[in-house]
């Protein structure tokens, strides 16, 4: 399949790639409300980070085009009680509070004075984040590029390509740009329990460039990092504190520790939108538990005795003790990360 995309936005209609069903279908979905769109992203029929902002974004373009308020403070009102609907329905990935926010500061400009002002600003502000996106992944993917060694050796957590960004993708995005130079790469895909976005996703799009890959269960990285040989190691993020802290996919940080005691380096690839200098430490992070069913069950297929007690984070937060630096649109960043993430965001 050429050319996929995670999102479409068509005629008032926002078309998401059910992501749930990948490899084995390809089944876009129709979305017309903000209510929608939120479930969508509660649901991960779309996910991750940058994808879920930009996808929010376009909640609000379809919760302005829904409004039927009679006045201009009124339809701010609703807009409003949607975005707060969309906020909620992933609490970690800061990217999706950062494009609500960018959305409500400019629909509540005094210059839009009417309904259909709105609307048609609310449209171009969504597809202004969008292309923004895009420009941002191919920037951090050539910044990326002096770090990766030819032949290389990596192993990648999640899934951070197109799926979860939208284009080139983050982590992944530095791979594929990697491959395009002509460096000689092959992955390492952790499959990423519980819901497998490595071995169901990352696989999926590494067989769409063309790039090597060899699928691993999670715990097998430190065999292979002892016994194949492992370069590197590139993961995508959910939010990054100030300290260089950083949520991400659960599993995450075994694998930093891994890397680390093997002497591995270890990159977290991020926008810089995902950057929350608000916030001192990973301690601050809110993390996500998601349903029990997603342990306790395999597809339909339950793998637990019943009343089995779960415990489900869907992120776990890496030290920035462990990890090498930090690869943003913006530069590198590297420790003493107070310092050197404060200044990429000055940019």
């Amino acid at each position: 399949m050429e050319n996929y995309r995670p999102l479409e936005w068509t005629d008032g209609v926002l078309r998401l790639l059910d992501q749930r069903l990948l490899p084995l279908e390809v089944v876009y979905l129709d979305y017309v409300d903000a209510d929608g769109v939120a479930q969508a992203i509660r649901d991960m029929v779309i996910r991750g980070a940058p994808a879920i902002g930009v996808t929010a974004a376009y909640g609000l373009v379809l919760a302005a085009m829904q409004s039927r308020a009679v006045d201009v403070t009124g339809m701010r009102m609703e807009i409003i009680h949607a975005a707060d609907v969309l906020r909620a329905s992933r609490p970690t990935a800061v990217n999706l509070s950062w494009a609500l926010n960018r959305m409500l500061d400019r629909l509540s400009l005094s210059e839009l004075d009417d309904s259909e002002a709105i609307r048609v600003a609310a449209l171009n502000e969504a597809r202004s984040i969008e292309a923004e996106n895009a420009r941002m992944n191919q920037q951090m993917g050539l910044n990326a590029l002096s770090l990766i060694p030819d032949p290389a050796n990596i192993i990648h957590h999640c899934n951070t390509g197109a799926l979860a960004t939208l284009d080139y993708g983050t982590a992944l995005g530095v791979i594929r740009t990697a491959h395009e130079h002509g460096k000689k790469v092959h992955v390492y895909v952790d499959e990423t329990r519980p819901r497998l976005q490595g071995a169901r996703l990352t696989a999926w799009e590494l067989q769409q460039l063309g790039i090597p890959f060899t699928v691993i269960v999670d715990s097998a990285s430190g065999y292979i990092m002892r016994n194949k040989g492992v370069d590197l190691c590139l993961v995508g993020c959910d939010r990054i504190a100030a300290n260089g802290d950083t949520a991400n996919k659960i599993g995450t940080y075994n694998l930093a520790l891994v890397a680390r005691a093997h002497g591995i380096p270890f990159y977290v690839v991020g926008p810089t939108s995902t950057i929350d200098l608000s916030i001192i430490s990973g301690d601050q992070i809110p993390i996500e538990e998601r349903p029990p069913g997603e342990v306790t069950h395999v597809g339909d297929y339950q793998i637990t005795p019943d009343c089995t007690v779960v415990e489900n984070p869907a992120f776990d937060v890496t030290p920035a003790r462990t990890i090498t630096a930090i690869i943003t649109e913006c530069g590198v960043a590297y420790p003493p990360y107070e310092e050197s993430l404060a200044k990429l965001m000055t940019r």
